[in-house]
């Protein structure tokens, strides 16, 4: 009885429990929509935006003068290829967009507006040109190229004004409080004009932190592949590597939480010789048996023997540092860069140093060997006075930049250079006030170019390049900065319209007042 009461009353709870509520009306209306058929989809391109950022963009790349620096990697015969609009336009798509090769073909077979800013003529379901296409296209911009596509970017109109300072502050005084002098107009000599701001960095390649006993590890796995390849395109008996203990011996140190000094030294002294080994058969096959290997195998071998000299070279010597170190086999010629940076002490990439003027960037230099960028202080300065006919009247730099040679040559040429002077300070305390005063003021200027380092590593990749040859390297880096200074001559252009339409309206309304 009991139980038949207990089991009607539950009943009724679960009735209760998943019984329906009214529906009051209020934001619980739903409106079904039907899946249109692919034949009824209006394709709404009956004409292109204006006002769209591709258009708008397309009209500010130099394409003549990518034109005439991609002709140069050419000889008159042979196939055509394609023109040089698809082959920078397809970088800057990638770099703006921030995919791979694949998603740049998918893009541009799907968008109407990619499609006109690689000047085709009208619109194709079809990319015409592949992914891989895509690498050959950035092999044929090398630095030179890209330094002057980038210097064909610029506009020369706004380089040339009075206030070019980045804030637009006015002009700066010297360490007397007393303004700068711009030159002898008297004597002919053109007066200085302008900020030059100078800066390096590091672009990150795409390869794992280097660890001697992982690049051992890696090389000797390198060699067993090349001895089985050998082996079995002659059909010779496989010597014996220990491949399997190799493998034991690397992964009790890989694997350990704790990793001692004298366990790395034992790995890596076991690694060398298993190196040794393997190079002494490899030599034995062409030695003795006649073995002929491919150039890129020859290549390898060669990027192996002296990855296995620097190695033995630091194991026997205490040391961790050599010159011209490899870090990474497959990109053997990435080198350590050291920035001293509060994330990263030493970086692995390309060493980029840029100017600036205006907001634009100019490419100086770009390695992947540790320069030191004083070096093209001077050159930076020369190249100013070239394009603008005049000597800049700042010179932003960091205290790197600063010694007696540059501070004594811009002094003879009336340009300051930011930084404290050297030597003791003033006795004066006005003078010191005022001195302190300027160089926090330059410190601020100066911070343009950390931005723009900031905006291209975190917008445009340059945080981690991806391409995996020097060439492609550089090139990826150059139109990282090229879509940059796009980008600023797309706000600029804009502000200026917003400006024009701004004054109309103030001048119709001017007009109305006095009616």
């Amino acid at each position: 009885m009991v139980h038949g009461i207990i089991s009607a009353r539950l009943e009724d709870l679960n009735a209760l429990k998943f019984r329906k509520k009214p529906c009051t009306g209020v934001g619980r209306m739903y409106r079904k929509v039907t899946q249109l058929r692919f034949e009824d989809f209006v394709f709404p391109y009956g004409e292109l935006d204006p006002g769209n950022e591709w258009v708008k963009l397309a009209n500010l790349v130099p394409w003549d003068v990518a034109e005439r620096e991609y002709a140069k990697q050419f000889v008159d015969n042979g196939h055509p290829a394609h023109p040089a609009r698809i082959a920078l336009g397809s970088q800057i798509i990638k770099q703006k967009l921030k995919c791979s090769d694949d998603w740049v073909v998918r893009h541009v077979s799907e968008n109407p507006y990619l499609q006109y800013f690689l000047g085709m003529k009208e619109y194709s379901s079809k990319c015409p040109f592949g992914a891989s296409t895509m690498v050959e296209f950035r092999k044929r911009f090398p630095p030179e190229a890209i330094a002057a596509i980038l210097e064909a970017s610029i506009p020369k109109d706004e380089s040339d004004d009075d206030h070019d300072d980045p804030n637009g502050r006015k002009p700066p005084e010297n360490q007397n409080g007393m303004k700068e002098t711009k030159g002898d107009e008297a004597s002919g000599k053109a007066a200085n004009k302008g900020t030059l701001i100078m800066d390096a960095t590091c672009c990150p390649a795409d390869i794992a932190f280097p660890q001697d006993f992982q690049l051992l590890n890696h090389a000797r796995e390198l060699l067993e592949k090349t001895i089985r390849a050998i082996c079995k395109e002659h059909e010779w008996r496989m010597p014996r590597t220990r491949c399997q203990q190799a493998r034991r011996d690397y992964l009790n140190l890989s694997k350990s939480k704790k990793r001692t000094e004298k366990a790395i030294r034992k790995c890596i002294r076991k690694q060398l010789g298993y190196i040794k080994r393997d190079l002494g058969y490899i030599i034995g096959f062409i030695r003795d048996k006649g073995a002929k290997l491919d150039q890129a195998v020859y290549d390898l071998l060669n990027v192996l023997t002296t990855l296995y000299e620097q190695q033995l070279f630091m194991y026997e010597n205490r040391t961790h540092s050599i010159p011209n170190k490899i870090v990474n086999i497959r990109q053997h010629w990435v080198r350590p860069i050291v920035r001293g940076k509060a994330h990263a002490r030493t970086e692995f990439g390309a060493k980029v140093h840029i100017s600036m003027v205006d907001g634009y960037a100019r490419i100086e230099r770009i390695s992947f060997e540790a320069f030191n960028e004083v070096g093209d202080f001077f050159k930076a300065v020369e190249g100013f006075k070239e394009h603008y006919g005049h000597y800049p009247e700042r010179v932003l730099v960091d205290k790197i930049y600063r010694n007696r040679e540059t501070i004594a040559w811009c002094k003879e040429r009336g340009i300051q250079i930011t930084g404290p002077a050297l030597g003791r300070p003033p006795k004066d305390k006005e003078i010191t006030k005022e001195a302190k005063k300027q160089e926090y003021q330059d410190i601020c200027d100066r911070n343009i170019v950390e931005g723009e380092f900031g905006t291209g590593k975190r917008a445009y990749g340059l945080n981690r390049i991806m391409a995996h040859l020097p060439d492609t390297s550089f090139c990826v880096i150059g139109v990282a900065l090229l879509c940059m200074n796009l980008a600023k001559r797309l706000r600029s252009l804009c502000f200026h319209l917003l400006c024009y339409w701004f004054e109309n309206q103030l001048s119709a309304l001017a007009i109305q007042a006095v009616a």
